[in-house]
């Protein structure tokens, strides 16, 4: 898993949990603002972004199992 830093303007903090699946696209997953957040964010973004890739994984190989 990886992370975005877009720039951001004032005093937010925009990042985006994103991962490159088996056939070499780029899945994101989870962003958000953490400003103000800084570790509590982690802790429920690296979770439901782990989820969230799971299920496209299981959805991809019931696709290709068609």
């Amino acid at each position: 898993m990886k992370e975005l830093r877009p720039p951001s303007a004032g005093r937010s903090e925009v990042r985006i949990l994103f991962v490159f699946d088996p056939w070499r696209s780029a899945i994101l997953l989870v962003a958000g603002d953490k400003s103000g957040q800084w570790s509590s964010w982690y802790r429920r973004a690296i979770p439901e972004a782990e989820q969230l890739y799971a299920e496209y994984l299981k959805d991809r190989e019931e696709e290709q199992g068609r």
